[in-house]
């Protein structure tokens, strides 16, 4: 499963030139953390978040007379100030293409700690956002279908297994495999497989084996 399959495609976003007034009442109203900047080509060009107006509207607290330092003609410490999306905004911003796999999003999403990711085309412009929810979605696929997925798919149609060989239950996503393969490496390749498709939770492994290797496979390796 891709981004593009589980991406949310209507996204509040706001413009350069949005006020500070204007960002902070678009997350307030639409209940986000966080919007996206774009241009008028839909462009990405930075995220501007909770934190940053937070930042934007920091002051620095006032000195009393007593401790007013001397004017030595150097600035003092530096304050982000903004009034605009623009001078706020955080760039550039992590994305992620619709094209890349959900176990690729999820990764990058735990490695940056982001809680999502907007998604962008080869050109840089906007298509969807990805948030945890989205991703969450992959695991609410019903026992039924990851049985059936198993069976077509990776027996029958990647393995060439004959199903009736194994015995498929799936509760909550957990898979259990019993049954006895012809070699090691199938016994090995099902359960990968199975590890690896949407909405499996966790494989439990029962499948036993007739040999560890096919004659074929060991006179190829005898060659080597």
């Amino acid at each position: 499963m891709t981004v593009g399959d589980v991406m949310t495609t209507a996204v509040l976003s706001v413009g350069p030139d949005t006020s500070f007034r204007e960002v902070a009442t678009t997350l307030f109203a639409g209940a986000v953390r966080a919007v996206p900047v774009l241009d008028t080509e839909q462009r990405l060009l930075g995220v501007i978040s909770e934190a940053d107006l937070l930042a934007g509207a920091e002051q620095p607290e006032p000195t009393g007379w007593r401790h007013r330092p001397r004017h030595t003609g150097r600035p003092g410490p530096h304050h982000r100030h903004g009034t605009t999306a623009a001078e706020l905004m955080s760039a550039p911003a992590v994305t992620i293409a619709p094209t890349a796999t959900v176990a690729v999003a999820a990764r990058t999403m735990r490695e940056r700690s982001l809680s999502w990711l907007p998604v962008t085309d080869e050109d840089g412009r906007m298509v969807g956002v990805l948030g945890r929810s989205d991703l969450l979605a992959v695991f609410l696929r019903d026992d039924a279908t990851i049985r059936a997925e198993v069976v077509d798919g990776v027996l029958a149609g990647m393995l060439l297994v004959d199903p009736a060989r194994v015995a498929v239950e799936v509760t909550d996503g957990v898979v259990t495999l019993t049954g006895q393969l012809d070699t090691r490496t199938d016994a090995v390749l099902a359960a990968q497989f199975v590890e690896r498709l949407d909405g499996v939770v966790e494989v439990v492994d029962r499948l036993t084996w007739e040999t560890d290797a096919r004659p074929s496979d060991l006179d190829v390796a005898h060659l080597y």
